[in-house]
């Protein structure tokens, strides 16, 4: 399976998964929107007495804050559907077969070599990444780079992935900052959503 299937089939078992989710957290709105509805019911009553009370101004601005309430509610379930599939996506990069994460490590490795002769930092825990692994990527690098990476005796908690070290220049491939920029991506998506309603 190369590297790219692997990346794809991450994603689409996230994807499934956050469908998952997102159908339960839709289920889950849905009833929290009757319950705002009837909330907007109430809300409306009172702003009709205030109205009468306070003027048209006041009216539009109690209408205006319930709909940011309401906005900012459903932003908050939005949020918490893409905490569980990171958590989930995290948990499935770590745990995949040798293989698999072994083609998904290459890939990014062979993207982002420079010169060749870099260092590679890995993660406190891992084993997967050895020696041996180094060699044949640095086999794959072919004939413009010098091929001459290797590994190095400081290891970091970075919970899967890699840091690519030259001199004091360094490219952190580490999942959590894969996975961080993923999410970036969805939250601006997020807050689009929040400001277009």
């Amino acid at each position: 399976m190369e590297a790219e299937q692997v990346v794809e089939k991450i994603l689409a078992d996230a994807k499934a998964e956050s469908e998952k989710i997102k159908k339960q957290a839709e289920e889950k709105d849905a009833a929290e929107q009757t319950k705002l509805d009837e909330q907007l019911i109430q809300y409306k009553k009172q702003t009709e007495v205030l109205a009468e009370k306070a003027g048209k101004d006041e009216k539009s601005h109690i209408l205006a804050a319930a709909r940011m309430d309401i906005a900012k509610q459903f932003l908050a379930e939005k949020r918490k559907i893409l905490d569980e599939v990171f958590v989930q996506a995290r948990r499935q990069t770590q745990n995949l077969p040798d293989e698999q994460y072994h083609e998904l490590i290459t890939k990014l490795m062979l993207e982002v070599v420079e010169t060749g002769d870099e260092e590679i930092v890995i993660d406190k825990n891992e084993n997967r990444i050895d020696k041996e692994f180094i060699k044949q990527i640095n086999h794959k690098l072919g004939p413009d780079h010098k091929g001459n990476l290797r590994l190095s005796d400081e290891k970091q908690d970075l919970g899967g992935g890699f840091i690519l070290r030259r001199g004091k220049i360094k490219t952190n491939v580490s999942l959590e900052v894969l996975l961080t920029q993923a999410r970036k991506e969805l939250e601006i998506e997020l807050a689009k959503e929040l400001f277009e309603n």
